[in-house]
């Protein structure tokens, strides 16, 4: 006979109501008293009418609120052609000018840490080391130049006797652009031809030509780190492997490119600042058809970086202003100008994606927000809710004609607005002449081109 099991006693379930004070507290005696809200849509049916008039009100006062200028920084006695950020400082930035002298700027303080004359004539290109203890400059007078930074604590040297003496690597020629890897000791100049360069050695590792011409710009690939990009006077664009002997494949375009600049998030992708006022996004794989055509410029574009999330970049014109993209679509969403700022030759989004730095040929580096209205000091949790709020429903009623109008308006000098309208003119002149010339010619005689292929002459490998 077996004996029964002993009897187990189950575990009593109680049911606690818990409430977190904070739900219905006020956080302070000056704070609104919190209120419970039904939101079952039958409820509220003016609802619509109602988030309507509030993203209307949040779009107008976005437009008022937009003041993106923050300061300048002045100190260079010529025009500021180049500039470069410092890897691992988000406030340390390096800028040459066209009488050659580097400096070193500390953005939380908005002042110079360091200047030197580094060159006879103009800096053509500047770049940080990876650890982001040296920086090199590169200069028309044929000289590369390694200059190494002491640390104190975390200060860097406030003047140019604290530090070593600067390494000088004299070329065969002069000198055009400067990039450094991401992770190895390497670094490549642009000019008679792309040059790759070792820290340790005084000659060119190796050297690639493809073509007779002056090669202006060179950049490496931020994620595939060994694959560079040279742009040049002959309109080409190409490809290096920096680990094979010869160059991959290059793209004749139309006009002659001015800067070029990787996708931080996307390894293939890479935008080109043109001549011809516009800005072309290349797959690397696919180089016969750009991507993406990005307008609005009314002069050519000299300088182009990308925002560290990948998804927007800024660009500089010769036409004085500078115009923020969105990577996926043609035409900008912002545009910065002041009346005093010339040409703008170089432009860097900050590695924490809130500012942009411009360097333009008057002698100043200007700051400026990347978001125009966002305001930089610090918010409340509310106050965070409340502008998370307005922007989706800005997203939701951006489509309605009088947000879509406001939120598009922008004040750009008479000059812009004029060189906009005859550039308007003399395209749709154009397309009138094709339309004619195909309408009295044989069928299929006169073919429809892609506006993103028109640029593109031909893909050589």
């Amino acid at each position: 006979r077996s004996i029964p099991p002993p009897h187990v006693p189950q575990p009593m379930k109680i049911k606690v109501l818990s409430r977190d004070s904070e739900a219905y507290e006020r956080r302070t005696k000056d704070d609104i008293h919190h209120v419970e809200k039904n939101l079952d849509p039958a409820l509220h049916p003016l609802e619509a009418a109602r988030e309507y008039k509030r993203a209307l009100n949040a779009v107008k006062l976005e437009r008022v609120f937009a003041k993106p200028f923050l300061g300048s920084l002045d100190g260079h006695g010529d025009g500021v052609y180049c500039m470069s950020k410092h890897p691992l400082r988000l406030s340390y930035v390096l800028s040459g000018a066209g009488d050659g002298e580097v400096r070193l700027w500390d953005l939380s303080r908005r002042v110079c840490t360091y200047h030197a004359v580094h060159h006879r004539g103009m800096v053509k290109g500047v770049t940080f080391t990876p650890n982001g203890l040296q920086f090199i400059s590169v200069g028309a007078d044929n000289v590369i130049r390694i200059t190494k930074m002491d640390q104190v604590g975390s200060e860097v040297a406030a003047d140019a006797e604290a530090t070593e003496a600067p390494v000088t690597i004299v070329g065969k020629s002069y000198f055009t652009s400067v990039d450094h890897h991401r992770r190895r000791d390497l670094f490549a100049t642009g000019g008679a031809a792309v040059e790759l360069w070792s820290q340790a050695r005084s000659e060119p590792l190796q050297t690639f030509n493809w073509g007779d011409d002056t090669v202006n710009v060179v950049r490496f690939n931020l994620v595939e780190t060994n694959v560079l990009a040279s742009a040049g006077d002959d309109r080409n664009v190409t490809l290096y492997d920096v680990r094979a002997a010869s160059p991959i494949r290059k793209v004749i375009l139309a006009m002659r490119t001015n800067a070029i600049c990787w996708n931080p998030m996307e390894a293939f992708n890479f935008t080109l600042a043109n001549e011809d006022h516009n800005l072309y996004t290349f797959d690397m794989r696919k180089l016969d058809v750009a991507r993406n055509v990005h307008k609005d410029h009314v002069s050519a574009v000299m300088d182009v970086d990308y925002s560290p999330t990948g998804r927007d970049f800024v660009a500089g014109s010769y036409d004085r202003t500078l115009r923020l993209f969105d990577a996926s679509k043609g035409h900008s969403k912002e545009v910065y100008h002041t009346k005093r700022m010339q040409r703008v030759f170089c432009v860097k989004w900050s590695l924490d994606s809130k500012y942009i730095l411009s360097g333009s040929d008057e002698t100043n580096i200007r700051l400026w927000k990347a978001t125009a209205w966002e305001q930089l000091e610090t918010k409340a949790p509310r106050q965070k809710a409340a502008i998370d709020y307005n922007e989706k429903l800005k997203e939701r009623f951006g489509h309605h004609p009088e947000v879509r109008r406001i939120a598009k308006q922008r004040r750009v000098p008479q000059e812009i607005n004029r060189a906009k309208s005859q550039k308007k003119e003399m395209e749709q002149s154009e397309k009138r002449k094709e339309s004619n010339r195909r309408k009295h010619s044989k069928p299929g005689a006169v073919a429809y081109q892609k506006e993103r292929a028109k640029n593109v002459v031909a893909e050589v490998e």
